[in-house]
């Protein structure tokens, strides 16, 4: 059955209590884990009231009568402990496991619904590190330190019950120098916070780095800049290493003085004690088995301060991992919409109205979340269906705001755009979505195969819908030189060429048989000969649909119903392309700018 986990929990308390949640649905295992350590402890709490037995009864009196019967119940203690020990922690690791899923899932499905914004101004390294390096800290933490401290607290408060009803003065001196430790572990927190805390954002960059070293490997060897990121890459992980070497100083100073303090205490029960025996205030058997309680207290209290040091290190990489949990999309249904349409992984399809293609942007200014200038300002345009509006400008003058906003990859800042004369935010962001084919100029495929990758436009598609799709686009070559639609692509389709990524990527759109198109510069990565039969295929594609076309070559968008021409971020042409030319302003130069340039590429070639 599958958990129910693709939304994150409701965080509620500070530090770990932000990530206890994901026990939810773990309980039975944390319980077995817990009822199973607890008699183990017991176990090894009563085990040395054998030993003073035997000192006592055995070695003291030079006798082995019943001896056979302690040695049977001594290894039956023994074995039990084992066995309970081994299903303590199985139950620990496999609820690492089950953490690190949940955890990740979680991370990985809520990433899923933040919008644009939230990746252009994160990097892949700085969210990678959240996902997996974070969070398996923070499942080990969970998992093991839980187990330990458990265990220890247990074993510690029995140790010293019985040590105080062994001789409570010998108890006392132990305990005199406990609280010693509370001040050096406040002090220690401090310092390891801050250290973690510079040591996981130096280690996003390492990750950050690493990551653009491989899927930049092309350009890095073309540019030859190796040695420069080599340097880059050597400045992060030299500074992650001096940052973990005061990390691993300070997590160190504090174990050593930690162990130097209960070190001390067992110190002065070996001379009060000693000093007591000979005066035969207590018997040799009982001295014997109060030193080893002093040591495992000892050793109980090391542990514990282990998994505090534990839970001080992960306290930041809570923070991160929360905060990519708490970060909040900018584009977002309402509560209401949700209800009726479901959202990004319950689907209400059965609620979803066929959407005919009238676009509308009443009174639409906009600004982006990290901008502080309107790039849009009272906009108003009314697109019918069956329209096509072409957007061009210069390299970064912002031509793909309007395409966003029909999107609702952003949501205007003020006004309203409308689809069939509704506001779009009155209907889910799915929805909207799944009547949207966007053909992008840098084309995006999935690991798989050919197959994988179309039916993502149409899951339920027959074979023929699949085949007509390809050959739409002329793409069957493709298919014929790869070996069928079986056939594995690569990571990113990189067995592909980018004109064959476009290709497909153009056969996926066009198979979701969309009531929105949109072309981003689709062309461009692809030669001439076949945008001839790219753009004989997208004439009759257009036909009935709402087409918004951001252009690279003017000469393709010549018989677009409207021309918005953009300049930094705002548009400051509109027209049909006879009516632009007639102007003379901003299209007619860029216009006649790509014509002398086009006639130069044709002389040469001639």
């Amino acid at each position: 059955m599958k958990e129910n986990i693709t939304q994150p929990p409701k965080l509620k308390f500070f530090g770990i209590g932000k990530v206890l949640p994901f026990l939810g649905n773990h309980k039975k295992l944390y319980i077995t884990m817990l009822l199973s350590v607890l008699p183990v402890m017991a176990i090894n709490t009563f085990l040395p009231l054998f030993q003073r037995y035997a000192i006592d009864n055995f070695i003291a009196h030079k006798t082995l009568d019943g001896f056979t019967l302690f040695v049977i119940l001594y290894a039956g203690l023994i074995i039990l402990s084992c066995v309970l020990d081994f299903v303590s922690s199985y139950s620990c690791s496999k609820l690492e496991m089950f953490l690190l899923r949940d955890m990740r899932r979680c991370a990985f499905n809520h990433l899923q619904t933040l919008s644009v914004s939230y990746y252009n101004t994160n990097g892949v390294g700085k969210i990678h590190a959240r996902v997996m390096s974070d969070t398996s800290s923070i499942g080990s933490v969970i998992a093991w330190d839980s187990y330990q401290a458990v265990s220890n607290l247990v074993y510690g408060v029995s140790a010293l019950a019985i040590m105080f009803s062994l001789n409570a003065l010998l108890t006392l001196c132990v305990l005199a120098l406990v609280p010693v430790v509370v001040p050096v572990m406040i002090y220690f927190h401090k310092k390891q916070t801050k250290y973690n805390r510079m040591v996981r954002e130096t280690n996003s960059l390492i990750t950050g780095g690493f990551n653009e070293g491989i899927t930049g490997v092309e350009t890095t060897k073309t540019l030859i800049v190796e040695e420069k990121l080599d340097e880059r890459f050597f400045e992060n992980t030299e500074k992650m290493k001096k940052l973990s070497s005061r990390l691993g100083h300070h997590r160190s100073l504090f174990f050593a003085i930690t162990a130097f303090i209960v070190s001390t205490a067992v110190a002065v029960v070996l001379w009060y004690g000693g000093i007591i025996t000979l005066n035969t205030v207590i018997a040799i058997g009982t001295l014997s088995v109060f030193m080893t309680y002093a040591q495992g207290l000892v050793d109980s209290v090391q542990f514990v301060a282990e998994a505090l040091s534990d839970l001080v290190t992960i306290k930041v990489n809570i923070e991160r991992f929360t905060a990519l949990l708490e970060t909040k999309t900018d584009v977002r249904d309402s509560a209401e919409v949700v209800e009726k349409y479901g959202d990004s992984f319950l689907e209400k399809r059965e609620n979803w109205e066929p959407l005919y293609g009238d676009i509308e942007f009443k009174d639409v200014s906009f600004k982006y979340p990290d901008g502080e200038e309107y790039v849009l300002e009272h906009f108003n345009l009314t697109v019918k269906k069956g329209t096509t509006v072409a957007i061009v400008g210069e390299t970064g003058a912002g031509k793909s705001t309007l395409v966003n906003l029909v999107c609702r990859f952003f949501d205007p800042t003020d006004g309203a755009v409308l689809i069939d004369g509704r506001d779009a935010r009155e209907r889910s962001v799915q929805w909207l979505h799944s009547n949207i084919g966007y053909v992008l100029q840098v084309p995006h495929l999935f690991s798989g195969t050919v197959r994988d990758n179309l039916l993502y436009g149409k899951p339920d598609a027959t074979e023929e819908e699949m085949r007509g799709a390809v050959e739409s686009v002329n793409a069957q070559r493709i298919i014929e030189r790869l070996g069928g639609y079986d056939a594995q692509i690569g990571e990113g389709g990189n067995t592909l060429s980018t004109g064959e990524k476009q290709l497909l990527s153009f056969a996926r759109a066009i198979l979701a048989d969309p009531a929105i198109f949109i072309l981003d510069e689709a062309t461009s990565s692809v030669d001439t000969i076949t945008e001839n039969l790219i753009q004989q295929a997208i004439e009759k594609l257009m036909n009935g649909r709402t087409n918004f076309v951001i252009a690279h070559r003017l000469s393709t968008i010549r018989n677009a119903d409207v021309i918005l021409v953009v300049n930094d971020g705002k548009i400051i042409e509109r027209g049909s392309h006879e009516e632009l030319i007639k102007k003379r302003g901003t299209y007619f130069d860029l216009y006649l700018k790509q014509f002398r340039e086009e006639n130069v590429k044709q002389s040469v070639k001639q």
